[in-house]
Protein backbone atom coordinates (compact mmCIF):
# COMPACT_ATOMS: atom_id res chain seq x y z
CA UNK A 1 0.00 0.00 0.00
CA UNK A 2 2.82 2.73 0.86
CA UNK A 3 4.57 1.75 -2.66
CA UNK A 4 1.25 2.16 -4.16
CA UNK A 5 1.19 5.49 -2.77
CA UNK A 6 4.52 6.41 -3.71
CA UNK A 7 4.06 6.08 -7.19
CA UNK A 8 1.03 7.86 -7.33
CA UNK A 9 2.35 10.48 -5.81
CA UNK A 10 5.56 10.81 -8.51
CA UNK A 11 3.35 10.59 -11.23
CA UNK A 12 1.35 13.61 -10.20
CA UNK A 13 4.76 15.56 -10.29
CA UNK A 14 5.58 14.11 -14.00
CA UNK A 15 6.00 16.85 -16.58
CA UNK A 16 4.32 15.05 -19.38
CA UNK A 17 1.36 13.99 -16.34
CA UNK A 18 -2.11 15.17 -17.47
CA UNK A 19 -5.14 14.31 -14.54
CA UNK A 20 -7.89 12.05 -16.25
CA UNK A 21 -11.26 13.74 -16.23
CA UNK A 22 -13.31 13.22 -12.48
CA UNK A 23 -16.07 10.95 -13.27
CA UNK A 24 -19.19 10.85 -11.07
CA UNK A 25 -18.72 7.78 -8.86
CA UNK A 26 -21.17 5.10 -9.86
CA UNK A 27 -22.88 3.82 -5.86
CA UNK A 28 -23.41 0.16 -5.81
CA UNK A 29 -26.75 -0.12 -3.71
CA UNK A 30 -26.71 -3.85 -3.45
CA UNK A 31 -23.18 -3.48 -1.77
CA UNK A 32 -24.26 -1.19 0.53
CA UNK A 33 -27.10 -3.16 1.73
CA UNK A 34 -25.09 -5.91 2.09
CA UNK A 35 -22.79 -4.00 4.52
CA UNK A 36 -25.44 -2.84 6.14
CA UNK A 37 -27.18 -6.38 6.54
CA UNK A 38 -23.34 -7.42 8.09
CA UNK A 39 -23.12 -4.79 9.87
CA UNK A 40 -26.59 -5.05 11.98
CA UNK A 41 -26.03 -8.79 12.08
CA UNK A 42 -22.38 -8.44 13.80
CA UNK A 43 -23.87 -5.36 16.08
CA UNK A 44 -27.25 -7.67 16.88
CA UNK A 45 -25.43 -10.33 19.38
CA UNK A 46 -23.37 -8.02 21.09
CA UNK A 47 -26.38 -5.98 21.82
CA UNK A 48 -28.37 -8.73 22.98
CA UNK A 49 -26.00 -9.44 25.63
CA UNK A 50 -25.65 -6.54 26.69
CA UNK A 51 -29.53 -5.75 27.46
CA UNK A 52 -29.67 -9.63 28.88
CA UNK A 53 -27.06 -8.60 31.41
CA UNK A 54 -28.28 -5.57 32.25
CA UNK A 55 -31.99 -7.08 33.30
CA UNK A 56 -30.18 -8.62 36.34
CA UNK A 57 -29.21 -5.77 39.21
CA UNK A 58 -27.00 -6.41 42.14
CA UNK A 59 -28.55 -5.71 45.18
CA UNK A 60 -25.16 -6.24 46.95
CA UNK A 61 -21.83 -4.99 45.64
CA UNK A 62 -19.74 -7.15 47.85
CA UNK A 63 -18.44 -4.65 49.49
CA UNK A 64 -20.71 -2.21 51.65
CA UNK A 65 -23.87 -2.19 52.56
CA UNK A 66 -24.83 0.51 50.63
CA UNK A 67 -28.46 0.84 49.45
CA UNK A 68 -29.42 -1.13 52.66
CA UNK A 69 -30.59 0.09 56.46
CA UNK A 70 -31.57 -1.92 59.55
CA UNK A 71 -34.76 -2.35 60.96
CA UNK A 72 -36.46 -3.14 63.82
CA UNK A 73 -33.93 -5.26 66.43
CA UNK A 74 -30.41 -4.61 67.01
CA UNK A 75 -28.66 -7.48 65.87
CA UNK A 76 -25.42 -6.78 63.85
CA UNK A 77 -24.62 -6.90 59.87
CA UNK A 78 -21.11 -6.39 58.29
CA UNK A 79 -19.75 -7.31 54.97
CA UNK A 80 -17.22 -9.54 55.30
CA UNK A 81 -14.97 -11.65 52.36
CA UNK A 82 -17.98 -10.64 49.82
CA UNK A 83 -21.04 -11.34 52.38
CA UNK A 84 -23.30 -9.67 54.56
CA UNK A 85 -23.18 -11.51 57.82
CA UNK A 86 -25.34 -10.42 60.44
CA UNK A 87 -24.86 -12.37 63.73
CA UNK A 88 -27.53 -12.65 67.00
CA UNK A 89 -28.14 -10.37 69.81
CA UNK A 90 -29.15 -11.59 73.05
CA UNK A 91 -32.69 -10.42 74.04
CA UNK A 92 -33.01 -8.18 70.79
CA UNK A 93 -36.35 -9.12 68.42
CA UNK A 94 -36.60 -9.57 65.21
CA UNK A 95 -33.34 -7.32 62.77
CA UNK A 96 -33.73 -6.69 59.40
CA UNK A 97 -31.53 -5.61 57.02
CA UNK A 98 -34.22 -4.03 54.19
CA UNK A 99 -33.50 -2.24 50.88
CA UNK A 100 -34.23 1.11 50.68
CA UNK A 101 -35.44 1.03 47.61
CA UNK A 102 -39.33 -1.10 47.10
CA UNK A 103 -40.26 -3.57 44.42
CA UNK A 104 -43.34 -4.71 42.63
CA UNK A 105 -42.68 -7.95 40.32
CA UNK A 106 -39.35 -9.37 40.51
CA UNK A 107 -36.96 -12.32 40.18
CA UNK A 108 -34.88 -12.75 43.20
CA UNK A 109 -31.59 -14.63 43.79
CA UNK A 110 -29.33 -14.76 46.69
CA UNK A 111 -27.10 -17.67 48.47
CA UNK A 112 -27.90 -18.19 51.95
CA UNK A 113 -25.51 -19.72 54.82
CA UNK A 114 -26.48 -20.12 58.16
CA UNK A 115 -24.01 -21.77 60.58
CA UNK A 116 -26.47 -23.33 63.39
CA UNK A 117 -29.79 -24.99 63.85
CA UNK A 118 -30.34 -23.21 67.03
CA UNK A 119 -31.76 -20.36 65.41
CA UNK A 120 -33.64 -19.13 61.61
CA UNK A 121 -33.79 -16.35 59.23
CA UNK A 122 -35.41 -15.20 56.31
CA UNK A 123 -35.70 -12.96 53.21
CA UNK A 124 -38.81 -10.42 53.36
CA UNK A 125 -40.77 -9.87 50.07
CA UNK A 126 -42.79 -6.69 49.10
CA UNK A 127 -42.65 -6.27 53.11
CA UNK A 128 -43.70 -2.67 54.92
CA UNK A 129 -42.42 -1.50 58.42
CA UNK A 130 -43.65 0.98 61.12
CA UNK A 131 -47.50 1.76 60.04
CA UNK A 132 -50.39 1.80 61.92
CA UNK A 133 -51.38 -1.07 63.93
CA UNK A 134 -47.37 -2.34 63.13
CA UNK A 135 -45.45 0.40 64.97
CA UNK A 136 -41.37 -0.43 65.20
CA UNK A 137 -42.44 -4.03 63.25
CA UNK A 138 -41.23 -5.55 59.99
CA UNK A 139 -44.26 -7.03 58.38
CA UNK A 140 -45.16 -8.98 54.72
CA UNK A 141 -44.40 -11.96 53.41
CA UNK A 142 -41.33 -13.88 54.34
CA UNK A 143 -39.41 -16.83 52.49
CA UNK A 144 -38.17 -18.94 55.45
CA UNK A 145 -34.72 -20.52 56.39
CA UNK A 146 -35.33 -22.74 59.09
CA UNK A 147 -32.64 -25.17 59.97
CA UNK A 148 -34.36 -27.04 62.86
CA UNK A 149 -35.58 -30.38 62.54
CA UNK A 150 -38.99 -28.70 61.46
CA UNK A 151 -36.91 -28.24 58.12
CA UNK A 152 -39.65 -25.85 56.20
CA UNK A 153 -37.12 -23.99 54.68
CA UNK A 154 -38.65 -22.07 51.21
CA UNK A 155 -41.76 -22.28 52.75
CA UNK A 156 -43.76 -18.70 53.15
CA UNK A 157 -44.58 -17.05 56.62
CA UNK A 158 -46.15 -13.64 56.73
CA UNK A 159 -43.74 -11.73 59.64
CA UNK A 160 -46.32 -10.30 62.02
CA UNK A 161 -49.43 -10.61 60.52
CA UNK A 162 -51.02 -13.74 59.26
CA UNK A 163 -48.10 -16.31 60.11
CA UNK A 164 -47.28 -19.25 58.10
CA UNK A 165 -49.22 -19.10 54.81
CA UNK A 166 -46.90 -22.09 53.15
CA UNK A 167 -45.65 -24.79 55.72
CA UNK A 168 -43.87 -27.86 54.09
CA UNK A 169 -46.52 -30.16 55.82
CA UNK A 170 -48.08 -29.32 52.19
CA UNK A 171 -45.06 -30.26 50.19
CA UNK A 172 -42.90 -32.22 52.21
CA UNK A 173 -40.22 -33.53 49.87
CA UNK A 174 -39.43 -30.68 49.87
CA UNK A 175 -37.85 -30.34 53.56
CA UNK A 176 -34.43 -32.08 52.92
CA UNK A 177 -33.45 -29.54 50.09
CA UNK A 178 -31.91 -26.91 52.36
CA UNK A 179 -28.40 -27.71 53.97
CA UNK A 180 -27.44 -26.45 57.52
CA UNK A 181 -23.50 -25.45 57.90
CA UNK A 182 -23.20 -24.70 53.61
CA UNK A 183 -24.27 -21.87 51.15
CA UNK A 184 -28.28 -22.41 49.30
CA UNK A 185 -29.16 -20.80 46.45
CA UNK A 186 -32.64 -19.37 47.38
CA UNK A 187 -35.11 -18.16 44.03
CA UNK A 188 -38.36 -16.27 44.89
CA UNK A 189 -40.49 -15.04 42.17
CA UNK A 190 -43.39 -12.36 42.76
CA UNK A 191 -45.68 -11.78 39.68
CA UNK A 192 -48.81 -10.26 39.92
CA UNK A 193 -50.54 -12.35 42.81
CA UNK A 194 -48.39 -15.48 42.39
CA UNK A 195 -45.15 -15.76 44.98
CA UNK A 196 -42.79 -18.69 44.29
CA UNK A 197 -40.19 -19.93 46.04
CA UNK A 198 -36.88 -22.71 45.19
CA UNK A 199 -34.25 -24.07 47.24
CA UNK A 200 -31.10 -25.15 45.00
CA UNK A 201 -33.00 -24.86 41.55
CA UNK A 202 -35.61 -27.42 43.31
CA UNK A 203 -39.58 -25.80 43.67
CA UNK A 204 -40.65 -25.27 47.24
CA UNK A 205 -44.18 -23.43 47.34
CA UNK A 206 -46.73 -21.94 45.50
CA UNK A 207 -48.73 -18.81 47.05
CA UNK A 208 -51.42 -16.48 45.35
CA UNK A 209 -51.92 -13.45 47.37
CA UNK A 210 -54.11 -10.25 46.90
CA UNK A 211 -52.27 -8.05 49.18
CA UNK A 212 -49.18 -6.52 49.04
CA UNK A 213 -48.48 -5.57 45.63
CA UNK A 214 -44.69 -4.09 46.22
CA UNK A 215 -42.59 -3.49 48.94
CA UNK A 216 -39.03 -3.24 50.23
CA UNK A 217 -36.53 -7.10 50.02
CA UNK A 218 -35.26 -7.73 53.76
CA UNK A 219 -32.50 -10.20 55.38
CA UNK A 220 -33.50 -11.48 58.37
CA UNK A 221 -31.38 -12.08 61.50
CA UNK A 222 -33.98 -14.06 64.18
CA UNK A 223 -34.57 -12.39 67.67
CA UNK A 224 -32.68 -14.91 70.63
CA UNK A 225 -33.40 -15.01 74.31
CA UNK A 226 -30.95 -17.86 74.94
CA UNK A 227 -27.15 -17.86 75.40
CA UNK A 228 -26.96 -21.27 72.89
CA UNK A 229 -28.41 -19.01 70.35
CA UNK A 230 -26.22 -15.85 71.25
CA UNK A 231 -23.47 -14.95 68.19
CA UNK A 232 -24.44 -17.12 65.85
CA UNK A 233 -24.11 -16.18 62.22
CA UNK A 234 -26.15 -15.83 58.81
CA UNK A 235 -24.51 -14.99 55.91
CA UNK A 236 -26.33 -13.63 52.68
CA UNK A 237 -24.04 -13.00 49.63
CA UNK A 238 -24.62 -13.32 45.46
CA UNK A 239 -28.09 -10.92 45.84
CA UNK A 240 -29.51 -9.90 42.61
CA UNK A 241 -32.88 -9.36 41.57
CA UNK A 242 -34.41 -8.82 38.01
CA UNK A 243 -37.67 -6.58 37.70
CA UNK A 244 -38.05 -6.42 33.78
CA UNK A 245 -39.12 -8.79 31.15
CA UNK A 246 -40.10 -11.15 33.48
CA UNK A 247 -41.81 -14.25 32.65
CA UNK A 248 -43.94 -16.93 35.16
CA UNK A 249 -41.32 -19.78 35.88
CA UNK A 250 -42.53 -23.42 35.49
CA UNK A 251 -43.65 -25.43 38.44
CA UNK A 252 -44.10 -29.48 38.05
CA UNK A 253 -47.27 -30.92 38.57
CA UNK A 254 -49.27 -31.49 42.18
CA UNK A 255 -47.79 -28.44 43.71
CA UNK A 256 -50.29 -27.77 45.84
CA UNK A 257 -51.00 -23.84 45.46
CA UNK A 258 -52.15 -22.10 48.38
CA UNK A 259 -54.64 -19.43 46.87
CA UNK A 260 -56.01 -16.65 48.65
CA UNK A 261 -58.03 -15.12 45.75
CA UNK A 262 -61.74 -16.31 46.81
CA UNK A 263 -63.48 -18.66 44.53
CA UNK A 264 -60.75 -18.45 41.70
CA UNK A 265 -58.59 -21.15 40.45
CA UNK A 266 -55.10 -20.47 38.45
CA UNK A 267 -54.26 -21.70 35.05
CA UNK A 268 -51.45 -23.95 36.78
CA UNK A 269 -54.53 -24.93 38.97
CA UNK A 270 -56.99 -25.69 36.04
CA UNK A 271 -53.89 -27.17 34.16
CA UNK A 272 -53.40 -29.82 36.73
CA UNK A 273 -57.19 -31.02 37.44
CA UNK A 274 -58.50 -28.76 39.98
CA UNK A 275 -61.84 -27.13 39.49
CA UNK A 276 -64.29 -25.21 41.71
CA UNK A 277 -67.11 -26.78 43.76
CA UNK A 278 -68.29 -23.26 44.09
CA UNK A 279 -67.77 -20.02 42.01
CA UNK A 280 -69.04 -17.53 44.43
CA UNK A 281 -72.44 -16.92 43.04
CA UNK A 282 -74.52 -20.00 42.29
CA UNK A 283 -75.00 -23.56 43.97
CA UNK A 284 -74.58 -25.51 40.63
CA UNK A 285 -72.51 -28.23 41.70
CA UNK A 286 -74.79 -28.43 44.98
CA UNK A 287 -78.32 -29.90 46.02
CA UNK A 288 -80.22 -31.20 49.32
CA UNK A 289 -79.25 -34.13 50.85
CA UNK A 290 -82.99 -34.84 50.81
CA UNK A 291 -84.01 -33.32 47.12
CA UNK A 292 -82.77 -33.27 43.82
CA UNK A 293 -83.04 -29.77 43.79
CA UNK A 294 -80.98 -26.52 46.14
CA UNK A 295 -82.85 -25.54 49.10
CA UNK A 296 -85.43 -23.08 48.79
CA UNK A 297 -84.73 -21.26 52.47
CA UNK A 298 -81.78 -21.75 55.03
CA UNK A 299 -79.08 -21.34 52.80
CA UNK A 300 -77.78 -18.34 50.75
CA UNK A 301 -74.89 -17.18 48.19
CA UNK A 302 -74.01 -13.59 49.19
CA UNK A 303 -70.52 -11.72 48.96
CA UNK A 304 -68.60 -14.48 47.29
CA UNK A 305 -69.40 -17.21 50.04
CA UNK A 306 -72.06 -20.03 50.78
CA UNK A 307 -73.59 -19.32 53.98
CA UNK A 308 -75.73 -21.79 56.27
CA UNK A 309 -78.34 -19.79 57.76
CA UNK A 310 -79.09 -19.72 61.72
CA UNK A 311 -82.31 -21.86 63.22
CA UNK A 312 -80.82 -21.44 66.98
CA UNK A 313 -78.66 -24.76 66.62
CA UNK A 314 -81.70 -27.07 65.06
CA UNK A 315 -79.68 -29.61 63.04
CA UNK A 316 -80.80 -29.99 59.75
CA UNK A 317 -84.05 -28.42 60.22
CA UNK A 318 -83.72 -25.43 58.25
CA UNK A 319 -82.28 -25.55 54.41
CA UNK A 320 -80.62 -28.76 55.60
CA UNK A 321 -77.61 -30.31 54.66
CA UNK A 322 -76.58 -29.77 50.99
CA UNK A 323 -74.35 -32.46 48.82
CA UNK A 324 -72.43 -32.26 45.42
CA UNK A 325 -73.88 -33.83 42.94
CA UNK A 326 -71.17 -35.55 41.68
CA UNK A 327 -69.88 -38.62 43.60
CA UNK A 328 -65.76 -38.71 44.15
CA UNK A 329 -63.26 -41.83 45.20
CA UNK A 330 -59.84 -40.43 45.72
CA UNK A 331 -59.52 -36.61 46.16
CA UNK A 332 -57.85 -33.49 47.04
CA UNK A 333 -60.88 -31.22 48.93
CA UNK A 334 -59.49 -27.67 49.68
CA UNK A 335 -62.39 -25.05 51.18
CA UNK A 336 -62.27 -22.22 53.40
CA UNK A 337 -64.69 -21.55 55.99
CA UNK A 338 -65.81 -18.79 58.60
CA UNK A 339 -67.68 -19.66 62.07
CA UNK A 340 -69.69 -17.34 64.04
CA UNK A 341 -69.51 -17.06 67.63
CA UNK A 342 -70.21 -20.62 69.27
CA UNK A 343 -71.29 -22.13 65.51
CA UNK A 344 -71.04 -25.94 64.70
CA UNK A 345 -71.13 -27.53 61.45
CA UNK A 346 -69.03 -30.18 59.38
CA UNK A 347 -67.80 -30.96 56.27
CA UNK A 348 -68.28 -34.35 55.44
CA UNK A 349 -67.30 -36.88 52.63
CA UNK A 350 -68.06 -40.30 51.44
CA UNK A 351 -71.07 -39.74 52.20
CA UNK A 352 -73.93 -42.10 50.37
CA UNK A 353 -77.15 -40.88 51.51
CA UNK A 354 -78.35 -44.59 51.77
CA UNK A 355 -78.75 -44.59 55.92
CA UNK A 356 -81.91 -43.48 57.10
CA UNK A 357 -81.45 -40.52 59.56
CA UNK A 358 -83.72 -37.72 61.18
CA UNK A 359 -80.95 -35.46 61.13
CA UNK A 360 -77.61 -34.76 59.33
CA UNK A 361 -76.47 -37.11 56.82
CA UNK A 362 -73.99 -39.83 57.55
CA UNK A 363 -70.59 -39.83 56.33
CA UNK A 364 -66.93 -39.15 57.72
CA UNK A 365 -66.58 -36.10 58.95
CA UNK A 366 -63.98 -33.00 59.24
CA UNK A 367 -65.58 -31.28 61.60
CA UNK A 368 -65.84 -27.26 62.05
CA UNK A 369 -66.64 -25.94 65.79
CA UNK A 370 -66.00 -23.08 67.61
CA UNK A 371 -64.03 -24.83 70.20
CA UNK A 372 -64.67 -22.49 72.91
CA UNK A 373 -68.13 -22.01 73.56
CA UNK A 374 -69.78 -24.62 71.70
CA UNK A 375 -70.53 -27.88 74.04
CA UNK A 376 -69.86 -30.42 71.45
CA UNK A 377 -66.20 -29.72 71.83
CA UNK A 378 -65.93 -31.37 75.53
CA UNK A 379 -68.46 -34.99 74.05
CA UNK A 380 -66.87 -37.97 72.70
CA UNK A 381 -63.63 -38.88 73.47
CA UNK A 382 -60.22 -37.60 74.02
CA UNK A 383 -61.59 -34.28 71.93
CA UNK A 384 -62.18 -35.97 69.04
CA UNK A 385 -64.92 -33.55 68.11
CA UNK A 386 -63.33 -30.90 68.18
CA UNK A 387 -62.33 -28.48 65.12
CA UNK A 388 -60.54 -30.08 62.27
CA UNK A 389 -60.74 -33.65 63.64
CA UNK A 390 -62.34 -36.87 62.21
CA UNK A 391 -65.62 -36.27 63.95
CA UNK A 392 -66.21 -38.55 67.10
CA UNK A 393 -63.01 -41.00 65.78
CA UNK A 394 -59.96 -39.24 65.74
CA UNK A 395 -58.49 -35.93 67.54
CA UNK A 396 -56.98 -32.63 65.34
CA UNK A 397 -53.48 -32.20 66.65
CA UNK A 398 -53.59 -28.80 66.56
CA UNK A 399 -51.38 -26.01 67.15
CA UNK A 400 -52.91 -23.04 68.12
CA UNK A 401 -50.65 -20.93 66.05
CA UNK A 402 -52.58 -22.11 62.42
CA UNK A 403 -56.30 -21.50 64.23
CA UNK A 404 -57.76 -18.15 63.17
CA UNK A 405 -59.63 -16.30 65.19
CA UNK A 406 -63.65 -16.74 65.01
CA UNK A 407 -65.49 -14.64 62.14
CA UNK A 408 -61.95 -14.86 59.89
CA UNK A 409 -61.59 -17.12 57.65
CA UNK A 410 -59.71 -20.57 58.24
CA UNK A 411 -58.53 -23.02 55.34
CA UNK A 412 -59.62 -26.83 55.39
CA UNK A 413 -58.34 -29.98 53.33
CA UNK A 414 -58.68 -33.30 53.37
CA UNK A 415 -57.15 -35.92 51.06
CA UNK A 416 -57.94 -39.07 50.32
CA UNK A 417 -55.96 -41.22 48.32
CA UNK A 418 -56.46 -43.68 45.84
CA UNK A 419 -54.85 -46.57 48.65
CA UNK A 420 -57.32 -45.12 51.23
CA UNK A 421 -54.89 -43.33 52.78
CA UNK A 422 -56.62 -39.79 54.48
CA UNK A 423 -55.46 -36.77 55.82
CA UNK A 424 -57.04 -33.32 57.53
CA UNK A 425 -54.93 -30.31 57.87
CA UNK A 426 -55.79 -26.70 58.79
CA UNK A 427 -54.46 -23.78 57.55
CA UNK A 428 -51.91 -25.59 55.91
CA UNK A 429 -50.59 -27.68 58.72
CA UNK A 430 -51.54 -31.25 59.02
CA UNK A 431 -53.27 -32.21 62.25
CA UNK A 432 -54.51 -36.40 61.54
CA UNK A 433 -53.84 -39.15 59.28
CA UNK A 434 -55.60 -42.43 59.02
CA UNK A 435 -56.37 -45.62 56.75
CA UNK A 436 -59.87 -46.01 56.09
CA UNK A 437 -60.91 -50.06 56.14
CA UNK A 438 -57.59 -50.49 58.31
CA UNK A 439 -58.11 -52.31 61.58
CA UNK A 440 -56.99 -49.61 63.37
CA UNK A 441 -60.16 -47.67 61.95
CA UNK A 442 -62.37 -50.51 62.66
CA UNK A 443 -61.40 -50.29 66.11
CA UNK A 444 -62.29 -46.47 66.07
CA UNK A 445 -65.43 -46.83 64.78
CA UNK A 446 -66.44 -49.90 66.97
CA UNK A 447 -65.97 -47.33 69.77
CA UNK A 448 -68.26 -44.17 68.14
CA UNK A 449 -71.81 -43.21 67.37
CA UNK A 450 -71.03 -44.65 64.19
CA UNK A 451 -70.76 -48.40 65.03
CA UNK A 452 -74.66 -49.14 64.25
CA UNK A 453 -73.94 -48.63 60.34
CA UNK A 454 -72.31 -51.88 58.62
CA UNK A 455 -69.32 -50.76 56.95
CA UNK A 456 -69.34 -47.21 57.74
CA UNK A 457 -66.59 -44.95 56.41
CA UNK A 458 -65.90 -47.68 53.56
CA UNK A 459 -67.54 -46.59 50.91
CA UNK A 460 -65.92 -46.90 47.24
CA UNK A 461 -67.55 -43.22 46.45
CA UNK A 462 -69.98 -40.76 47.84
CA UNK A 463 -70.59 -37.18 47.52
CA UNK A 464 -68.93 -33.91 49.34
CA UNK A 465 -71.70 -32.96 52.47
CA UNK A 466 -71.98 -29.13 54.08
CA UNK A 467 -73.46 -29.23 56.70
CA UNK A 468 -76.53 -27.36 58.15
CA UNK A 469 -76.20 -27.81 62.57
CA UNK A 470 -78.46 -24.84 62.77
CA UNK A 471 -75.73 -21.92 63.25
CA UNK A 472 -74.30 -19.21 61.12
CA UNK A 473 -71.69 -20.76 59.28
CA UNK A 474 -70.00 -19.52 55.70
CA UNK A 475 -68.04 -21.43 52.72
CA UNK A 476 -66.22 -20.27 49.46
CA UNK A 477 -63.22 -21.15 47.50
CA UNK A 478 -64.17 -24.93 47.78
CA UNK A 479 -62.18 -26.60 44.90
CA UNK A 480 -61.58 -30.10 44.58
CA UNK A 481 -58.85 -32.43 42.48
CA UNK A 482 -59.58 -36.06 41.75
CA UNK A 483 -56.57 -37.97 42.44
CA UNK A 484 -55.56 -41.16 40.55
Amino acid sequence: MLQANSQNFSSLTRPDYKPHPIRPLKTNRSLLAGLALALLAFAQPHQAAATTADEWQNLFDGKTLKGWKRLAGTADYKVENGAIVGTTVMNSGNTFLVTEKEYGDFQLELDIMIESAVSNSGVQTRSHFNTPGFENKVYGRQVEVDPSERSWSGGIYDEARRQWLYPLDLHPQAKPLFKVGQYNHIKVECIGQEMKTWINDKPVAYVVDPVDPRGFIGLQVHGITTKEQEGKKVYFKNIKIKTTNLKPSAFPADIYVVNFVPNYLTEYEKQHGWKLLFDGKTPTSWRSAKAATFPAQGWQTKDGALTVLSSEGKEAANGGDIVTKDQYKAFDLSFEFKLSPGANSGVKYFVTLDEKTQGSAIGLEYQILDDELHPDAKLGRDGNRTLASLYDLQKADKNPRFLHPIGEWNVGRVVVYPDNRVEHYLNGAKVLEYVRGSQEFRDLVAQSKYKIWPNFGEAAAGHILLQDHGNLVSFRSIKIKELK
